[in-house]
């Protein structure tokens, strides 16, 4: 079945120019020319969301947050797609719960390979795959169905938070690099920016509480998840 992109933008002209070259690659496309519109195509189930940032009735930020409040969607891939091009805004983009990050004037090779990096099958590694239950005190990390709990209460993080802190708590009191992060949970054929793996380790730390204290900083390297505190 060929996957479907469903492209949010309010410039008619950029819309029809990435449909037309995602119809090229074999993928179906969805479109809307504004938040509120989006939403509605959203439910239509498409494989992942390119969305712009500024917009009219609901920005890119919040068409993001909508779709992150949903648990049946939460691992949706979303792309923003905006003239911004500041670290900030980026940032922001990853907080929200962004995947990818493309600044206009779009590239169309570029922008071909980002849909395709995030719509290729799921590389199996180790740390996502292997069947188990990590635990560490009152703290239990479910690999085989992707739940993480905290003295017995179940808490929601996303796929790509699971993975990091999962990926962590396997190499307990090794340092673990950013890079062997990105490598190893994002791909070694991705660009993102080291301030992606700080940014999904702070929002990690947000939702353990007081086991937050096992995931140690090291300045200028990486992390070390700590069995003992």
């Amino acid at each position: 079945m060929q996957p479907t992109v469903l492209l949010v933008d309010d410039e008619k002209d950029i819309l029809e120019m990435l449909k037309y070259n995602l119809e090229k690659e074999g993928y179906a496309v969805l479109t809307a020319r504004n938040g509120t519109e989006a939403l509605k195509q959203v439910e239509r189930g498409p494989d992942l969301v390119v969305v712009d940032v500024m917009m009219p009735e609901m920005d890119g930020w919040e068409v993001c947050k909508a779709i992150r409040r949903d648990p049946a969607k939460s691992d949706l891939p979303i792309i923003f797609l905006t003239a911004r091009d500041s670290e900030v805004d980026e940032v922001v983009g990853l907080e929200l719960g962004a995947d990818d990050y493309i600044t206009k004037p779009v590239k169309v090779r570029t922008f071909i390979a980002r849909i395709k990096r995030l719509l290729r099958p799921q590389r199996t590694r180790e740390h996502t795959m292997k069947p188990g239950v990590v635990k560490v005190g009152g703290l239990e990390i479910h690999a085989d169905n992707y739940v993480v709990k905290v003295k017995d209460r179940e808490i929601s993080l996303p796929k790509k938070e699971f993975e990091v802190l999962l990926y962590l708590a396997r190499h307990p009191d090794r340092v673990i690099t950013r890079e062997t992060l990105l490598n190893e949970i994002w791909g070694e054929d991705v660009y993102v920016i080291d301030r992606t793996v700080d940014v999904h380790i702070r929002k990690i730390r947000e939702k353990l509480g007081t086991y937050a204290a096992h995931i140690d900083t090291v300045k200028g390297v990486g992390y070390r998840f700590k069995r003992e505190l």
